[in-house]
C-alpha cells in the first residue's frame, strides 16, 4: 500500500531538501538538529494560525514583537520559554525568509518600530535555550546555536528563499 502524502509533508520535503542543501553544500554546516529544526519552523510559519498564534487577554492576535515580549513576561515556566522560543522563530523568519516585509512590520505607526528584531530573536532563543530541564532538554541546545548563530540561520534562509523562488511556479503554491 501507497502511504497518503499530505500537502504539509510534501511541503517538508521541500524544505528539507533546499534547507539541508544550501546549509550544508552552500554554508558548510553540517549540523542536522539544527536543519530539522529550521524546516520544522519553515512547516509551521507556512500556516497563518501559526505565525500568530498568541492572543493577548482581549482575545486579539498579537502581531508585534513588543506584545509578545510583553506578554512573556507575565508568564512563567513554560509558557514563558514557548513565548520565548515564538519571538526567536517569528523575527528569524521574517528576517530571513521575507525581509522586505520588515518595513510593513517595523513601520513608525507601530510598536516594533524601534525593536532589533535580529537582536531581539537571539536574546529570546537564548533565554528559552535557558529552559534545558525535560521535556526541554533536546531543544534546548538548538535553541542556544540559534542564538549564537542567528546571523547565519537568517542568511541561510535568505538563500532558501532565493531558491524557493527558483523553483517553477506551480511547486511552491498551495490549494
Amino acid at each position: 500500500m501507497i502511504p497518503l502524502v499530505t500537502g504539509e509533508d510534501a511541503l517538508r520535503r521541500m524544505f528539507a531538501a533546499l534547507t539541508e542543501h544550501t546549509f550544508q553544500v552552500d554554508l558548510g554546516v553540517a549540523d542536522p538538529a539544527l536543519t530539522d529544526y529550521l524546516v520544522e519552523m519553515l512547516v509551521r510559519f507556512t500556516r497563518g494560525d501559526t505565525v500568530y498564534k498568541y492572543r493577548d487577554s482581549e482575545g486579539r492576535r498579537i502581531n508585534e514583537v513588543a506584545d509578545l515580549l510583553q506578554e512573556a513576561d507575565q508568564r512563567h515556566a513554560k509558557p514563558k520559554r514557548e513565548i520565548l522560543r515564538h519571538i526567536g522563530d517569528y523575527t528569524l523568519f521574517w528576517c530571513g525568509v521575507y525581509p522586505e516585509a520588515l518595513s510593513r512590520l517595523k513601520s513608525c505607526d507601530r510598536k516594533d518600530h524601534l525593536i532589533d528584531y535580529e537582536r531581539t530573536g537571539r536574546h529570546s532563543y537564548f533565554m528559552a535555550s535557558a529552559f534545558d530541564e525535560e521535556p526541554y532538554g533536546e531543544e534546548a541546545p538548538v535553541l542556544r546555536r540559534l542564538s549564537e548563530d542567528y546571523e547565519m540561520c537568517r542568511f541561510g534562509l535568505s538563500k532558501v528563499r532565493e531558491e524557493m523562488d527558483r523553483l517553477p511556479g506551480d511547486m511552491t503554491e498551495t490549494s
